[in-house]
């Protein structure tokens, strides 16, 4: 019972970091089983306004994205300002942020391979 209402306060700050935050929206597409035990894929399609940061948070596992335009902060590493055609990977738990410098709505395809049970992502200070 006691990870049931971990999960849930997590799973609710997760939901109000990024509830509050109505330039940015992430979708769940797919979340199929793999073949590493205790894990999912989870597929998503995300959009970031023009101006919008996510906010610095972690995710349970790596994110592997495709993106069309933006910036994406990883704790530890220099900002890189991404384009049209270019993917990135977001280690484990590291702390990270996208916030869109464009001019047009950021769109991301992402997966990630993370813990099954725990929020995509949570936030970090």
């Amino acid at each position: 019972m006691r990870i049931h209402y971990k999960l849930a306060v997590a799973a609710m700050l997760a939901a109000a970091l990024f509830g509050q935050n109505p330039g940015f929206q992430r979708t769940v597409v797919e979340r199929a089983d793999v073949s590493v035990p205790g894990r999912e894929a989870v597929i998503t399609h995300v959009e970031i306004n023009p101006g919008v940061s996510v906010g610095r948070h972690t995710h349970p596992g790596e994110e592997i994205s495709y993106v069309m335009e933006g910036e994406l902060m990883i704790e530890g590493q220099p900002v890189r300002k991404l384009k049209a055609g270019d993917g990135f990977v977001v280690p484990s738990g590291a702390k990270h942020d996208a916030r869109n410098t464009g001019t047009t709505t950021l769109k991301l395809a992402a997966t990630y391979l993370v813990e099954k049970g725990k929020p995509i992502a949570t936030p970090a200070p």
